[in-house]
């Protein structure tokens, strides 16, 4: 006579089988834990994963750098930057070239420290180069760079930005900076890892993310994203059921043949009839 104790030889099971219940505790685990991402990803608007580059990534990077001024200017007052003029501001198309080269003009939320008490940040612009790459924005194209403070406590600053235009973030663009009405002369500098022991004055800066610079999954995107992982949630969990059923009806089987003192065994029969 046949009978299922499904407690009982599931207690059994995991008595005598300590990787396979290993194997389902994983399962069981990574299941409820795209259950749960699914249900957390329904709730909360998630940030793009397909957006390579955005505003807070490249400010990001910007902060990673030491600015430091140039060790052979003996005054860095003398060393004046060129005016952007209003044609500059624009995006300038060569219509006998395939790129293009844009110059923005936006506030962003950059704050300035310097490494010297003596150095006043008060209307203080700063100059520098990069390559695309030292950006992540990917090529060795050149990227100048200049930043404005009009107050030492600002946590925004007017940053000034060319680069060829397929190099910058094109969605979501920080608000434009107003006009000065104070022409501020940007100082040369150099970026850098690491602070330049051969110069005198060094500053630092310091990104604040802004979630409006954040590329955020659409709607319909995200609707997507939680049904394919509740769907991948459920099924692993149907299989967890199978693992459970297959545990207890195996161990069923063999708590009948012990009742009835007989051992399963593989009926083989000869290759080669004597």
């Amino acid at each position: 006579m046949g009978f299922w104790h499904p407690v009982t030889n599931l207690r059994d099971y995991v008595s005598h089988n300590p990787p396979g219940v290993t194997f389902f505790l994983c399962l069981m685990t990574v299941a409820i834990s795209f259950i749960c991402l699914s249900s957390y990803s329904y709730t909360h608007t998630l940030p793009n994963p397909d957006t390579a580059k955005d505003w807070n990534h490249l400010l990001s990077s910007l902060s990673q750098f030491q600015l430091c001024v140039k060790a052979n200017v003996s005054s860095p007052e003398l060393v004046l930057a060129v005016p952007l003029s209003l044609a500059d501001r624009e995006t300038t198309v060569n219509s006998t070239q395939t790129s293009s080269v844009s110059a923005l003009r936006v506030k962003v939320p950059v704050a300035l420290n310097t490494y010297s008490n003596s150095v006043s940040l008060k209307d203080l612009g700063l100059h520098t180069t990069f390559r695309a790459s030292q950006l992540h924005l990917g090529g060795d194209e050149i990227v100048n760079v200049t930043l404005e403070f009009l107050s030492e406590n600002d946590t925004y600053t007017c940053l000034t930005i060319t680069a060829p235009a397929h190099l910058l973030p094109t969605s979501l663009l920080p608000p434009e900076c107003p006009v000065f009405e104070k022409n501020i002369s940007p100082i040369h500098t150099e970026a850098g890892n690491q602070l330049n022991t051969a110069s005198h004055t060094c500053y630092s800066l310091r990104s604040t993310n802004d979630p409006t610079l954040t590329v955020m999954l659409t709607q319909e995107e995200q609707s997507v994203a939680v049904r394919h992982l509740l769907e991948v949630g459920v099924c692993l969990l149907g299989v967890c059921l199978i693992l459970c059923v297959t545990a207890s009806i195996t161990h069923s089987l063999n708590r009948r043949y012990h009742w009835n003192g007989t051992e399963p065994q593989n009926v083989t029969e000869p290759l080669i009839d004597p």
